[in-house]
């Protein structure tokens, strides 16, 4: 697989998450056992699975967006995946220390968001730093080819350098 599928990949689905953190019927409401956090602003249970507020929704709109940038060529492909490996890895590790999973009562970070995040960092680190993954681009459009000035070699059934222009002449190079 390419990593530029990997990057459309990865934000499609952090954009959707981001999207649906967002909306507050796709939210579940907390447990009574759930952790108080400093910023309660939609927060819930997305999917009834995972725990999220809205500077974890705006972080997965963040990595969604930059991932999407990645696949239209404006963002390094290796930088996109490297980064989200380290920064995915260390909300995983956060999110296991029982006095840092809600990062000092910022973003939650337990439950279903350890796997997530660690399944994240795992696939993340195969496209950042494996050999094995291309890297090929794929080619740009050079613009209008109307507009491009390259003389036709001659038709070799009407004799003429263009069928579309009978009566037209273009010197050919030689």
């Amino acid at each position: 697989m390419r990593i530029e599928i990997f990057e459309l990949l990865f934000g499609m689905i952090y954009l959707s998450a981001g999207v649906a953190g967002l909306m507050p019927a796709a939210l579940m409401p907390l447990p009574a056992d759930a952790p108080a956090l400093a910023v309660n602003v939609l927060y819930g249970y997305a999917l009834g699975l995972f725990p999220v507020n809205v500077l974890e929704t705006a972080l997965h709109l963040a990595v969604g967006v930059w991932g999407i940038l990645g696949w239209r060529g404006v963002a390094r492909s290796r930088g996109f995946a490297r980064s989200l490996a380290v920064v995915a890895a260390a909300l995983a590790v956060l999110g296991l220390i029982p006095g840092l999973n809600t990062l000092f009562g910022l973003m939650p970070l337990y439950g279903h968001d350890i796997w997530l995040h660690g399944v994240t960092a795992a696939v993340a680190a195969y496209f950042g730093w494996s050999p094995a993954v291309s890297l090929e681009r794929r080619a740009r459009p050079l613009g209008e080819r109307r507009e491009q000035t390259v003389p036709v070699g001659k038709d070799r059934r009407t004799g003429h350098p263009d069928r579309r222009l009978p009566n037209q002449v273009i010197e050919e190079k030689l």
